[in-house]
């Protein structure tokens, strides 16, 4: 293991959470202190209203779908969400995030984009929507029990100054939370039958390595391999599928739980989601193009 390569690739993520998280955190502070969001929220409140969300969820859920999860994560931080709302958004964003990007990826083995962008969309928010119909006291934080005390702020410097230390405070945990994972997934990565598995790319594997490493990794690993038809169309199908659903599920659930979310919840709802929604399509595929 490169103990190295590993420290610069977590400062280069340091690098990236702390130029979205700080300033988008500060941004969205802002923005619900002067009640800003009442004039645009409108646009996607039957999305909020539908997954029991509040409406100022609003810019957390489009900036997920179209930057990434640690934009949604920034711009849902000052919230005032319970366990199960919290959970809601985690499967949603989890399922649905950074799909320009992903979806780049997904092409490249052979899954179109208005797939991935349906999938995602639509998959994501069927199964958040079946979330908001589970009872909240299944739903309990993982972490702390002080994720719902929001602060209020008499001006705009008090805000500033307390939204800066939230925004840092908030960013130091999730770079914690990212170099260990980074490191723990770098260990797993040169393992040697790791390295062994890559060169005889399988289902399972693939499948195994987008589920914990997400799908740069899981699909990113079967590119060569399609390019030299060495899979068939209906594995690529069904892997495509099973990761859009259920991809880099540690990282991801982490992120949420740091605020309230359920951990266990929401692994067991993106994976059982995967398991039904790959099985269904899958077989829907089978008789259209088999």
């Amino acid at each position: 293991m490169n103990y190295t390569q590993t420290l610069k690739s977590s400062l280069r993520s340091a690098l990236i959470i702390l130029k979205f998280v700080i300033p988008i955190y500060i941004i969205a502070d802002i923005l619900y202190f002067y009640n800003t969001l009442a004039y645009v929220a409108f646009l996607i409140e039957p999305f909020t209203s539908f997954l029991g969300l509040p409406a100022e969820a609003s810019l957390a859920i489009i900036s997920g779908m179209f930057l990434n999860i640690y934009a949604a994560v920034a711009f849902a931080a000052p919230l005032d969400m319970t366990a199960h709302q919290w959970s809601i958004l985690a499967v949603f964003s989890g399922v649905c995030h950074s799909l320009v990007v992903e979806s780049v990826i997904m092409k490249k083995i052979g899954i179109s984009n208005t797939y991935s962008y349906s999938l995602r969309f639509f998959g994501g928010l069927f199964i958040a929507f079946l979330v908001t119909l589970m009872p909240a006291s299944w739903f309990e934080a993982t972490l702390t029990d002080n994720v719902f005390t929001k602060t209020t702020y008499d001006s705009i410097e008090a805000l500033i100054y307390g939204s800066i230390f939230s925004a840092i405070s908030l960013s130091i945990k999730i770079i914690l939370l990212i170099t260990i994972l980074i490191f723990i997934m770098d260990f797993i990565k040169t393992r040697k039958f790791i390295i062994q598995s890559q060169k005889n790319v399988s289902k399972g594997f693939s499948l195994t390595v987008g589920v914990f490493l997400g799908i740069t990794y899981g699909a990113g690993i079967l590119i060569d391999e399609v390019k030299s038809g060495n899979i068939s169309k209906k594995d690529i199908f069904y892997i495509g599928t099973f990761l859009m659903i259920c991809h880099a599920i540690i990282e991801d659930t982490l992120l949420f739980v740091i605020f309230g979310a359920d951990f266990t919840m929401v692994i067991l709802i993106r994976t059982i989601a995967a398991i039904i929604f790959s099985y269904i399509l899958l077989k829907i595929y089978e008789r259209k193009f088999i």
